[in-house]
Order: structure tokens, then sequence, then C-alpha cells
């Protein structure tokens, strides 16, 4: 770093150091928390699962079974994909 890139990082603040040449603190250190106890945590958790929007019966149904259709697809594609590609490779070099 040159001096003038010094002097302009001095200028703003930006060097870590007070124009005055004095060395800033670091910003004070959080005040540490306490632990929280297993009770309390449960607590919260439960609060929280409270607050969830599940979903119906229905639409859990038709997640998954649009999941497992898209599985089925996807993984059928890649075998086709895999299968045609090695039959090409053992015929080019077969």
């Amino acid at each position: 770093m040159n001096r003038q890139t010094k002097r302009q990082m001095a200028k703003s603040g930006t060097d870590g150091q007070t124009r005055g040449g004095t060395a800033r603190r670091p910003p004070a250190q959080a005040r540490e928390r306490e632990r929280t106890t297993p009770v309390e945590f449960f607590s919260e958790v439960r609060g929280e699962m409270r607050k969830v929007a599940w979903p119906s019966r229905p639409e859990v149904i038709n997640s998954t079974l649009v999941v497992l259709a898209a599985v089925i697809f996807m993984g059928a594609a890649i075998f086709a994909l895999d299968w045609a590609s090695a039959h090409f490779v053992l015929y080019i070099f077969g």
C-alpha cells in the first residue's frame, strides 16, 4: 500500500486509526447469553411448531404422488440415455 492510499484511508477513517493517530478500540463484545435449559428449548420448539401451517392430508398425498412420478420419470430418462450412449460407444469402438 503506498503513501497516497494510506493518507486517503486516514482521511476517510477506514485505516483502523482515528485522525489523531491513536488506535481505535474494537467494538465491545456482546454480553454472552446464558445457556437455554432443555425444558425451555422444547417449550419454545412446541410454540414454534404451533405456528407452522401444516398441509392437509390430500395435499400431502398429492405432493407425494407428484414427487414419485417425477423421480420415476427422471430415473427412466437417465436409464434410457445411459443405455443408448453405452450402445452407441460400443457400436463405434466395438
